[in-house]
């Protein structure tokens, strides 16, 4: 553990007076065998068996325990200290905002495979590092759109960003100010701290003006994301094949290094590129961390750890001392104490003293802290944890019976989302209405039940497509004599399960479905306004 010495301190620096008050203790016992002493009242003959230091003992003495007890009591109750207390579960992390450039230069292949699927990699890779934190997403073009508000679903969130596509959004254009006016006020009505995340390859240089006066608008951090190289790549299809002129050469995707510079100055944001290594996940990390940090402590009283628990150890082996005549101390069993306490830490494993010293609740935030879903799952009492950790483990049965043991907004919302998991659309709406019944102002359970409400529309219009087209071919016999008619069978699900499956739309359909109508809304209100 590094120590920044320039920050320790004592939090209660009065207790450090306990340190003279143990030197007055041995200079006492020093003087004690003097004139005024009590030896000098004790027959010679006596002191042998009076006291425990008799002639020719060596090593410490009774008051030489009493002093080291005395000076690093007053140390511990003194409360040294060299880091702030921050929470150590799951709002430790700052919420972060991801908006992805889909238009068509990201498919350039500079880097490989492309901008864009370097960019969805990373973005997957980033999930796992935040794992516990809100996350959202939103995909532009020429026209900026929500895919996902803040949200701490990593597998809903990944298979969104993993359906990213350019041709998503036909509008041309990088429309960075659109999105970062979308996420102004997801990130002022979240958790203070907030950090949005550009991922392009250029900018719009009209747009400058206006993403200066966002930046300005707004408290929380926008960082720039560079996808691509200074040369550019060439930009390929959907199946990989290289995109050519009306000549015949290949088209590249270019790379606006003067534009992405301008877009950070104009947004006041620092300047990152993508990397093949982690270092720009570190370089994201560390930004979002220190932005998140730097607010907090601007809203809330600065806290100090207390190292002095520390301290603890030795003086529960100075205190041993004290217990027995003489100093032929056994320590083993002080040291076998000591080395359990350090080598096994509790875990969610059932035991004598993980049970003695821990509830299954703490042994289940253990287990969930380090990713053991399943264990921790096991060990929750807790329904709304242990709804969570089945979740995450990806039971939903037994997730659905945790949070239906809940009456509050976040159990009603996360049973919503578990019946969604299991293609109960319906149930999960009631689920969503129960929640924004109890709490009217919930962004995340309005979000998801417009979602579950736009793809239960898409599969039920989807499903009547299939049913207006003839089931049967039906065929004629047109020989003399041989006038039949013929019913060719058409091939049937193997089961209600792959059925649905097969109605069900991709996340890229639906996608490129819910951006085609808000565009469309978008096209339609001015012309509205426009009507005498």
């Amino acid at each position: 553990m590094e120590v920044d010495l320039s920050a320790f301190h004592f939090l209660r620096p009065w207790w450090l007076l306990a340190i003279p008050l143990a030197a007055l203790l041995l200079w006492l016992r020093r003087a004690e065998g003097g004139r005024l002493g009590w030896r000098s009242s004790i027959a010679p003959a006596l002191l042998p068996y009076l006291i425990v230091d008799a002639q020719g003992s060596r090593g410490p003495r009774p008051v030489h325990a009493l002093a080291a007890l005395l000076a690093v009591g007053g140390i511990a109750a003194a409360g040294p200290t060299w880091q702030q207390d921050r929470p150590a579960f799951l709002d430790n992390q700052a919420p972060l905002i991801v908006a992805v450039d889909l238009s068509p230069s990201m498919d350039a292949t500079d880097i490989p495979p492309s901008r864009l699927g370097a960019v969805k990699h990373k973005l997957h890779d980033l999930l796992a590092r935040r794992a516990g934190a809100k996350t959202g997403l939103i995909a532009y073009a020429g026209s900026a759109h929500l895919v996902l508000p803040p949200t701490d679903d990593p597998a809903l969130l990944d298979m969104f960003i993993q359906a990213l596509s350019t041709d998503l959004i036909p509008t041309p254009g990088k429309d960075a100010a659109g999105a970062i006016a979308l996420a102004a006020p997801l990130l002022r009505d979240g958790q203070a701290g907030g950090t949005l995340l550009l991922a392009t390859d250029g900018a719009d240089a009209r747009q400058l003006p206006e993403i200066e006066q966002l930046a300005k608008g707004n408290a929380f951090q926008i960082l720039v994301w560079a996808a691509g190289a200074a040369d550019g790549g060439v930009l390929r299809d959907a199946r990989g094949q290289p995109r050519v002129d009306a000549q015949g050469k290949p088209l590249l995707g270019a790379f606006d290094a003067q534009g992405l510079k301008q877009l950070a100055q104009a947004a006041r944001a620092p300047l990152g590129s993508l990397s093949l290594n982690e270092d720009d996940l570190d370089w994201i990390t560390l930004h979002a961390q220190r932005h998140f940090r730097e607010v907090q402590d601007k809203d809330q009283p600065l806290n100090w750890k207390d190292a002095g628990y520390w301290l603890c150890w030795p003086l529960a082996l100075l205190a041993l001392l004290g217990l027995r005549r003489g100093w032929n101390v056994n320590w083993t069993a002080g040291l076998l104490l000591a080395w359990g306490a350090g080598v096994y830490p509790p875990t969610a494993n059932a035991g004598p003293l993980a049970d003695a010293f821990f509830t299954p609740d703490q042994q289940g935030r253990w287990a969930y802290e380090h990713k053991r879903f399943a264990d921790a799952a096991a060990r929750f009492q807790d329904p709304y944890w242990k709804g969570r950790a089945a979740y995450d483990a990806g039971d939903y049965q037994a997730a659905l019976g945790a949070f239906a043991r809940l009456d509050t907004p976040e159990g009603y919302f996360y049973l919503g989302n578990t019946q969604a998991r299991l293609r109960r659309y319906d149930a999960s709406l009631a689920a969503y209405d129960q929640a924004l019944r109890l709490r009217a102002d919930f962004p995340e359970a309005r979000f998801n039940r417009d979602l579950v409400a736009r793809l239960q529309a898409a599969i039920e219009s989807e499903q009547e497509d299939d049913d207006q087209q003839q089931p049967d071919d039906v065929s004629f016999d047109n020989k003399k004599g041989a006038g039949k008619m013929m019913q060719a069978p058409v091939a049937q699900a193997a089961s209600d399960d792959v059925w649905l499956r097969n109605l069900s739309l991709s996340p890229g359909g639906f996608l490129k479905q819910k951006f085609a109508i808000e565009d469309a809304r978008k096209t339609a209100a001015p012309a509205a306004g426009a009507r005498p």
